[in-house]
């Protein structure tokens, strides 16, 4: 029985406004457990929310850079179900009429493949509060309310995935995305992007959907498509030996690897949804959303073919600098003014030292050492050495050059005498040069470079030594 595998994602993005979604508790990650939370958040009797204007904003760009359609007119509703961090017994969330409706999302496979993701909404709702387990099992569980009321987008897809590979690659996409609209730093340690899958398996060829199985509360990528991979193994086997499916939800197991059930899959009827009678819809005006289209900034794929046509990079290149917003910005500085910036892409690819999060070498400093090298002043071998003291210690290359006398030797006389040194006491290799074995050259010049610690000019003395050799 040949069987296609079907996967849905739902999102959870948590956008970066200052305050919270209907109150002004302070949405900042890792406060004293309880201490933003006020009546509106905790749902105390009398208190009413009131919309945050930035919520709005942020939401709107992202639908925007999705290529959703922003709904003129949406609402809240009151998504009711018990959990311990939930304090109101209800989350505000929007159901029938979103923010965002459609959208779509290019991803590239690892093995090239170009694909198109259908994206079913794109809707606003509450964050829950957390809860924090003890190390003992048997321990106590704790409720900290500082996130409730955190403002959420939750993107849900269309099943179009068909494998592990497309939904780590899309959510990928989705995190750049997202990043370069400026809606959300995407810091999943942070909880700011979490996931929830949909999956399940049909017969190929079939139109209608499998047994679906929901694992929840996915806060890693390669997590997701661990458990992913389980589960298709693990349906493909019980599928095939005829036994059925249940629908259910599940969560994931890292140390085991495999899903385990959580619960039977709740349906949209057991939420009991209605609209929050709190909350007016929320209207757009179209010339307002036109200002934020018109205000969205570069997104990851234009960014990436800018930098094939502007810089000369190669597709390649363009997609893995680009994968990092704060790595691309940090590249356009670092070529300001530098006119190789091939070099400067292989740099900040190929050195395992960079760090871009925070980084001790800025573009400027950078951008010094490029020139050193370009001068002569010090070999590309140097550079990295200097590189990585400018990585520990914040020093200018200029600085470290000077202080440690790294300084290339490119003085025709002072190599003259080394290079005669290497040839008296490697008269046998030097024959084998003459004879046609050109693999000993190679040995010679590291010989130059050893006796000079490195900081002969390799090129002057490839140079000279052809000239001694071929003399």
């Amino acid at each position: 029985m040949n069987l296609e595998t079907v996967i849905g994602l739902e999102i959870h993005i948590q956008l970066n406004t200052k305050s919270t979604t209907f109150c002004s508790c302070s949405t900042e990650f890792g406060a004293p457990p309880n201490s933003h939370t006020c009546p509106v958040c905790l749902g105390l009797p009398g208190a009413l929310p009131v919309l945050n204007g930035e919520v709005i904003r942020k939401a709107v760009a992202a639908g925007l850079a999705l290529n959703a359609k922003v709904e003129e007119r949406s609402i809240f509703a009151r998504k009711n179900y018990f959990y311990p961090d939930l304090p109101k017994a209800y989350q505000i969330s929007q159901y029938e009429l979103p923010i965002n409706t459609g959208g779509q999302v290019r991803i590239v496979t690892s093995e090239g493949k170009e694909k198109y993701i259908r994206i079913t909404r794109a809707h606003l709702e509450e964050d829950a509060g957390k809860l924090v387990h003890d190390e003992n099992p048997q321990g106590p569980s704790y409720v900290d309310l500082n996130r409730c009321g955190v403002p959420l987008l939750e993107i849900v897809t269309e099943p179009d995935i068909r494998d592990p590979d497309e939904a780590y690659c899309f959510l990928v996409a989705i995190k750049e995305i997202m990043q370069y609209a400026g809606v959300s730093e995407c810091n999943m340690e942070k909880g700011e992007l979490r996931v929830d899958v949909n999956i399940s398996l049909r017969k190929l060829g079939e139109e209608k959907l499998g047994v679906k199985q929901e694992i929840k509360n996915m806060n890693s990528f390669a997590n997701v498509k661990r458990a992913l991979e389980y589960e298709v193994k693990r349906q493909t086997k019980l599928l095939r030996s005829g036994e059925k499916l249940v629908q259910q939800t599940r969560l994931f197991d890292a140390n085991k690897n495999a899903t385990v059930p959580m619960r039977s899959k709740e349906e949209a009827q057991d939420y009991r949804y209605f609209p929050d009678p709190d909350l007016v819809p929320m209207v757009l005006i179209e010339k307002d959303i036109d200002k934020m289209k018109d205000a969205l900034p570069e997104l990851p794929e234009d960014k990436r073919k800018r930098f094939v046509k502007q810089y000369g990079l190669t597709e390649y290149d363009a997609a893995n600098l680009c994968t990092n917003l704060k790595m691309a910005n940090y590249f356009e500085e670092a070529v300001k003014g530098y006119e190789k910036p091939k070099k400067v892409a292989n740099w900040m690819l190929n050195e395992q030292a960079f760090e871009i999060d925070q980084p001790t070498v800025n573009p400027e400093m950078l951008r010094e050492l490029f020139d050193l090298m370009d001068r002569g002043v010090i070999s590309g071998k140097i550079a990295k050495d200097v590189f990585a003291e400018m990585m520990s210690s914040g020093e200018s290359a200029s600085h470290i050059v000077e202080s440690r006398g790294l300084k290339q030797v490119s003085d025709e006389g002072a190599l003259e005498k080394v290079i005669f040194e290497v040839i008296a006491e490697n008269a046998q290799v030097v024959e084998e040069l003459r004879g046609g074995k050109d693999k000993a050259f190679g040995f010679l010049v590291g010989q130059v470079m050893k006796k000079t610690k490195g900081k002969a000019n390799p090129k002057l003395v490839n140079k000279m030594l052809k000239e001694k050799i071929g003399g």
